[in-house]
């Protein structure tokens, strides 16, 4: 008999009863949900999948071979996924992935993995054990998946004002009335009560608000693209695919002030017009999924989301979506590729998504923290938004400290403040600093004479460095340079989703030539191709990625050419 003659749909029937659209759309949340009942995605699954979604096999296929969290080999039903980011290698996740994987060699129940970053970095080193985060994990104390390490909270958070971290920890994040009770829906009254959309958009603008994950578009901008866009059908989508490394920020908001996240998105589809929302949240953030899940559920009982939305004419609802294991999916196109069923692939552009986004539809997509300040904007007004910060980089900025710092965290400050004053913020170095890295994984490396740097958007750009998405990744004497510029390159060639060639090969002939060179087999010419490759993928490349896959390693080779001890003379 065969596997499809033997196999009881009864769980699949149930997962597709739950989606009101049976298409191409509903194909990786029902794959995310079918393999948790069936262990794994079999071919006779996934000939049934095919046909309730009318999606051919050999498509279901490509989306299963993009994403890492989907299945079609059995696995164990339970995970260890250790987490080799930079921030966590730095700290031996190596060796703990080995030493785990190792324990669990002839155990079929547990399967371990690695994953390039957890976004756990200020618990470095971290894993996630089923669905829960553990941090601080002890290298020399292995047991079973609960003695690995203590779970992971909010973590530490810190800073002057606290305009958007202010509930994050003080308030029951799944209480609709904490959150009403600290002026929670306050900017959402004011927005329909005594606004129109397009004052909501001027305010906006006034305020200087521009995209906070690291493109830094102005916001009010954007929303007036897609207000003014031609369609009858516009969209909203929030990105919670927080992957970058050294990155905690946005994470940090979903799971302490959930509804300040939904609060931020419906002020922006009525500001442009839109009465559906997609919040997209990656697959390693479980517990971030479960709250806003909850808050969602919560805010439409309570007339905050559907229809007539406060007694108002509004309409506007909200529809989380998981993330399937891509980094790629944080740039806002492969975004769209993903809700729509697809391979995470960037689209090219123009036609960019104000015009031409989320199902061919004027689209506004901004992060998680962009949203949260513009919720707090609309409550406070664009001049008290403007009352802080600096002149070209208004407002406040949650930026994320890791590495050898005392106190690892997220801190909200003004725009303005130096390097060096966030990092006594943090209670100061530990060990002797070597190097900062600013902005990420894609961002650039400054030294320790550097620390007077003004974290800002226009004195970054002067210096010739990027804020990015707020990292600030401190490594102290006691480590190896070359093993944090090997971590880098691994991520990025891991990384990469291969549609365009520069950035498929460029990096992965980067990471081989910084593997050689951390061997010490490099030389001269090795890195005059480095050059080339970062140069040609710098230039060529179709998305961000690619476009700045070399940009940390370059700027380390340049601030410590004899990093490697290879004559380039």
């Amino acid at each position: 008999m065969s596997e499809a003659e033997v196999l009881d749909l009864g769980d699949l029937e149930i997962i597709l009863s739950r989606h009101s659209s049976l298409d191409r759309q509903a194909l990786i949340p029902v794959l995310l949900e079918a393999q948790k009942p069936y262990g794994y995605l079999s071919e006779a699954l996934l000939l049934a999948i095919g046909q309730a979604l009318r999606v051919p096999l050999a498509e279901i296929h490509g989306v299963i071979e993009f994403y890492t969290l989907l299945y079609n080999e059995p696995v164990g039903k339970h995970f260890i996924r250790v987490c080799t980011g930079p921030v966590c290698a730095q700290v031996g996740s190596h060796q703990i992935l080995e030493k785990v994987s190792q324990q669990y060699i002839a155990d079929s129940t547990t399967t371990v993995e690695e994953v390039p970053c957890l976004c756990l970095c200020d618990n470095a080193p971290a894993a996630l054990v089923d669905e829960v985060p553990i941090g601080n994990i002890d290298r020399g104390a292995m047991g079973t998946p609960g003695e690995l390490g203590r779970e992971v909270g909010l973590g530490f958070i810190g800073g002057e004002e606290r305009w958007l971290t202010k509930r994050c920890g003080s308030v029951n994040p799944e209480d609709i009335d904490d959150f009403i009770a600290l002026e929670g829906f306050a900017a959402l009254r004011r927005a329909l009560e005594k606004m129109q959309p397009p004052d909501v958009i001027r305010e906006m603008k006034a305020s200087g608000l521009v995209g906070l994950g690291g493109a830094a578009f102005p916001t009010g901008l954007k929303w007036e693209f897609a207000a003014n866009a031609e369609s009858d059908t516009r969209y909203i989508v929030c990105n919670g695919d927080e992957s970058e490394p050294g990155t905690f920020k946005d994470r940090v908001l979903m799971e302490g002030d959930p509804y300040s996240v939904l609060e931020g998105m419906t002020i922006a589809g009525y500001a442009v017009g839109a009465k559906k929302g997609y919040i997209y949240v990656r697959g390693e953030y479980p517990r971030a999924q479960k709250i806003l899940q909850n808050a969602i559920e919560t805010a439409r009982r309570m007339g905050y989301l559907g229809e007539n939305i406060l007694g108002s004419e509004f309409t506007f609802d909200v529809e989380l979506r998981s993330g399937a294991g891509a980094y790629i999916c944080g740039e806002e196109t492969a975004l769209f590729e993903s809700i729509e069923g697809k391979r995470g692939f960037p689209r090219l552009k123009p036609p960019y998504p104000t015009t031409h986004g989320l199902f061919d539809k004027p689209t506004a997509i901004n992060n998680v923290e962009t949203l949260c300040a513009s919720a707090w904007i609309i409550a406070n007004g664009a001049a008290a938004y403007r009352a802080r910060g600096t002149d070209e980089s208004p407002g406040l900025k949650l930026f994320c400290l890791s590495g050898d710092i005392v106190q690892a965290g997220v801190y909200e400050v003004p725009f303005g403040i130096t390097i060096a004053e966030l990092i006594e913020l943090g209670g100061g170095f530990k060990g002797e600093p070597q190097a900062i890295l600013l902005g990420g994984a894609a961002g650039t490396f400054v030294r320790p004479e550097d620390l007077d740097l003004v974290l800002s958007f226009e004195d970054l750009k002067k210096a010739g460095h990027s804020l990015g998405s707020g990292v600030i990744f401190v490594i102290n004497q006691e480590h190896d340079l070359r093993s944090s510029l090997l971590s880098l390159a691994e991520f990025f060639s891991h990384e990469s989703c291969g549609k365009c060639f520069p950035c498929r090969m460029g990096t992965q002939r980067q990471f081989e030539i910084i593997e050689k060179a951390v061997q010490g087999e490099a030389n001269k010419a090795d890195f005059l191709a480095l050059d080339d490759i970062r140069y040609t993928m710098t230039n060529s490349s179709i998305c961000g990625l690619g476009i700045t896959a070399g940009t940390a390693i370059g700027s380390a080779l340049e601030l410590w050419p004899d990093v490697f001890a290879v004559d380039h003379g």
